[in-house]
């Protein structure tokens, strides 16, 4: 992928996460893992009406961050972990050139 391309993908996957609802609702599904959760589920942790939740979901499917399958009448909500392991990767590649001792902290 072209070096700026990669740039400005990782500037909206982070503008994404850059609202605390967004945040919290991200962090939310990384926790609940591969199986994801309803959106009643999460609507109910984050306390927010669907209208403002549906636009936040919106947010991240976007950027790619997470991911949603309609199973019946429901709909699951799971996080992309490929994708925040290469935006985290992204914004850690290259971590503390001429500092090995802080280098080792990263990987440790």
């Amino acid at each position: 992928m072209d070096a700026i391309l990669h740039q400005v993908d990782a500037a909206n996957g982070l503008a994404a996460l850059g609202n605390v609802t967004r945040l919290h609702l991200f962090r939310y599904l990384v926790q609940a893992g591969p199986d994801g959760a309803i959106i009643g589920a999460i609507q109910s942790h984050l306390d927010v009406p669907g209208s403002t939740l549906h636009h936040h979901i919106a947010k991240l499917v976007k950027v790619g961050l997470i991911s949603q399958e309609k199973k019946g009448r429901e709909i699951i909500c799971r996080a992309n972990y490929d994708r925040m392991n290469s935006l985290l990767s992204f914004v850690t590649d290259n971590c503390c050139l001429g500092h090995e001792e802080l280098a080792k902290m990263k990987t440790a």
